[in-house]
């Protein structure tokens, strides 16, 4: 009832008057269904107000139909039962009889003045007294709100939201545009647009005989503002608002980006500067402690120019007709810390100007902090500049091996002239070298960041090869693509070096050599001297039995005999002849695959009978299936001879009236790549601190030794890629010469002594 009334009241028709109406009706117990219908003129039927279900269409043509007698019995009499009103010949009957609606009462009822209209109520009894009542109670209802309840002529003539409330918070009166609102925010009661707390706010209004607000309050995803205007006397209250979400959203995003400018201002690491035309710091951000050492409190009011070093300060001078004529300017300078060093700046600036003159009223700079980038791009320079100067050879090449930069030392080196295109990688390599630089130096130098290796460099035009101690470095960029370089140093002059000094240690080798023949002169003529005796013996045999050739018939065959084994005798001390020839050969170095175990039994062929006269058996533990070696036969076997007999010297020492023995052992170590060679003596072994020296040139125990043998003996053998160690045992000295086995594919070169064994 009161909703009906509140609408009535004001002027409110259509729709939720309607419904309004309907809810009353339905309130009534005796009351199922209700429908209010409108009068429509134009077309002279009647049609459904409100939300409630429609009414099925009536039968025939609808645009043949028509309720124009149903309206005339109503304009007459104002009532009429349904059971009647089924039979009349209109299209609202149709429809009723096809909603099966069969008894109640049709009403005469108009919702506002100068609208026919009529109430359909369905009841559950017919003949009901109700329908008569319910009708007079609705006009009498409705004629009071329209006369007794008229908007204030005040409120409605005012065009923002305004509700006139009483003292405890109830709603008095309100205006259209306050009915608007709150239709447009799909609320039912008026107060739920105020703010939650508007009782208190309105009893402070009175108590305090003063307007209060303007207080906001969020319905429906407007904001909207109310101020709330006392009247004492009659302890009213007036509520006026408006829809203010534009202005706050709007201020909201202002302040959201006023806070995140400072936001931003305040944390950036460049300088925000503000400046007077002449140079004067207007403003500074807090970024000018952590650049300069002075806080922005500091540094307003002070010159610029004052920090400037002295030899900018004509960009300075430049920068301002700079912006002066074209408004923005970008510079690069130093600045003094107040530590009283100097630091690189960049700086963009832009001038402000006044909006009618043109003059330029502010500068606004944004400085950045370059010292690191200048002394980066500075060390870069001078690192350019050694790469061109260095002698050495330069090269930049990508993952696939193209060149992309050379020095001025590669370019003289390889005869490119100035701006010519370098060569592909390569025309400068062999194949081997080129396979081996690209798949195993390129992933080692990632992996790694260097990768070594001696090569051959092969200039274009014809020119002569030269050797080049070559280093691969890996470089990262800022593409993923990444870069490397290729530092090539010539070794010509060290290869001469190297082949001077092969010559020098093979000249000291044969000079060892001759030392050692002569120190085994003894043993030497005692094995030739053999053979020539026993030649001798057989010689004058065979001479007796050739002059009893005639009286004794087995003298020819005693004669033949002697004669082969004087022939075998000679053979003998030919091979001891050869053998020593052999040692003593000199010539250049020859490297070959070689069968080690051979040569170790020739060396100790050679000291057989030093070894014999000092009472010292050499134990060979030498296999026949050993892969070859790839070395120097004289060479390696002189380095041997003198293991031997530095081993039978130890012994000697060691127990010179008794037998002793020395251990020649040969077996493969590091999964087969190595061959080692083992001399294991008896003798008194050395301390730690001369086995730190024993292989130090001109160091010796033996007081009439020159220190050489081991010291030279080591260079040979690390000459051919291998190593000679000395270790300490219980019972002596072990030395151990390791030599790489040879590639697969090589075998010992024919006529070689392994092959010369009898």
């Amino acid at each position: 009832m009161q909703e009906l009334l509140r609408l009535a009241s004001e002027g409110v028709a259509g729709h939720p008057l309607a419904d309004a109406l309907l809810r009353l009706a339905l309130r009534q117990p005796q009351v199922t269904r209700a429908y209010y219908l409108a009068w429509q003129p134009a077309t002279g039927t009647y049609a459904e107000l409100g939300s409630a279900e429609r009414l099925p269409p009536g039968q025939g043509d609808p645009l043949a139909a028509s309720d124009a007698e149903l309206h005339a019995r109503l304009a007459a009499g104002g009532e009429l039962d349904l059971a009647e009103l089924r039979r009349l010949p209109c299209w609202l009957a149709g429809r009723l009889r096809r909603a099966g609606i069969c008894q109640g009462v049709a009403l005469a009822l108009e919702l506002t003045p100068g609208a026919p209209g009529l109430l359909l109520l369905e009841l559950e009894e017919a003949g009901s007294g109700l329908a008569g009542w319910l009708a007079q109670l609705l006009g009498a209802v409705l004629l009071l709100a329209r006369q007794q309840l008229r908007p204030s002529p005040l409120l409605d003539a005012d065009g923002e939201p305004s509700l006139l409330l009483d003292g405890a918070g109830r709603l008095l009166d309100r205006n259209r545009a306050a009915h608007q609102l709150q239709q447009d925010c799909g609320v039912a009661e008026a107060g739920t647009l105020l703010p939650v707390n508007h009782a208190a706010l309105l009893h402070a209004c009175l108590q305090q005989r003063r307007a209060i607000g303007p207080v906001s309050v969020e319905v429906a995803g407007r904001i909207l503002l109310w101020q709330f205007v006392p009247e004492p006397a009659s302890g009213r209250v007036l509520a006026r608002g408006r829809d203010a979400s534009e202005q706050i959203r709007s201020e909201r995003a202002a302040a959201r980006a006023s806070r995140l400018y400072r936001l931003i201002t305040e944390n950036t690491t460049d300088l925000i500067s503000r400046h007077t035309p002449g140079g004067r710091f207007l403003d500074a951000s807090p970024a000018s402690w952590t650049l300069l050492g002075y806080w922005p409190e500091q540094l307003r009011g002070s010159a610029l120019k004052a920090l400037l070093h002295p030899d900018d300060l004509a960009l300075m001078r430049e920068a301002r007709e700079v912006l002066e004529q074209h408004g923005y300017h970008t510079l690069s300078y130093r600045l003094r810390h107040r530590d009283g060093s100097y630091r690189w700046f960049e700086t963009a600036s832009r001038a402000i100007r006044e909006t009618y003159t043109g003059a330029v009223v502010e500068i606004v700079s944004v400085s950045r902090d370059i010292t690191a980038r200048v002394q980066g791009e500075e060390v870069r320079r001078r690192l350019a500049e050694v790469i061109e100067a260095t002698t050495d050879l330069v090269l930049f090449i990508d993952r696939s091996g193209a060149i992309t930069y050379l020095n001025q030392s590669a370019r003289r080196t390889l005869g490119l002239d100035e701006g010519q295109d370098a060569p592909p990688l390569a025309a400068l390599l062999d194949a081997g070298d080129l396979h081996r630089l690209l798949d195993s130096g390129l992933p080692c130098a990632e992996r790694s960041g260097v990768w070594e290796s001696d090569m051959r460099l092969h200039p274009p035009r014809g020119a002569d090869s030269l050797p080049v101690s070559l280093v691969l470095l890996a470089h990262a960029s800022a593409s993923d693509a990444g870069y490397f370089s290729l530092v090539a140093r010539d070794m010509t002059e060290r290869e001469l070096r190297e082949t001077q000094m092969r010559h020098h240690q093979d000249e000291l080798a044969h000079t060892a050599r001759l030392i050692t023949l002569g120190e085994l002169a003894s043993g030497i003529a005692h094995e030739i001297n053999q053979p020539l005796a026993a030649v001798v013996n057989y010689a004058s045999a065979s001479q007796r039995y050739l002059q009893q050739v005639a009286d004794d018939p087995q003298a020819a065959s005693r004669v033949a005999q002697g004669l082969e084994r004087i022939t075998a005798h000679a053979n003998h001390a030919a091979e001891v002849i050869r053998r020593l020839r052999a040692f003593l050969r000199k010539e250049p170095r020859r490297l070959q695959a070689l069968d080690a175990a051979a040569l170790a039994r020739e060396a100790v062929r050679l000291c057989a009978w030093e070894a014999g006269n000092s009472r010292v058996a050499i134990v060979e533990l030498l296999p026949d299936n050993l892969p070859p070696v790839y070395v120097d036969r004289v060479l390696l076997e002189q380095v041997l001879l003198n293991l031997l007999r530095n081993a039978i010297d130890a012994n000697r020492e060691a127990h010179p009236h008794a037998a002793s023995t020395i251990r020649l052992q040969a077996a493969l170590e590091a999964d087969g790549q190595q061959l080692s060679i083992s001399v294991e003596d008896q003798g008194p072994g050395v301390s730690e601190d001369a086995l730190a020296h024993i292989f130090t040139p001109f160091y010796t125990s033996k007081a009439d030794g020159l220190g050489l043998g081991l010291s030279m003996s080591r260079s040979i053998v690390e000459g051919f890629g291998g190593e000679l160690l000395a270790r300490r045992q219980p019972g002596g000295l072990c030395l151990v010469c390791r030599l790489p086995v040879a590639a697969r594919g090589e075998v010992a070169e024919p006529g070689e002594p392994h092959q010369q064994q009898q």
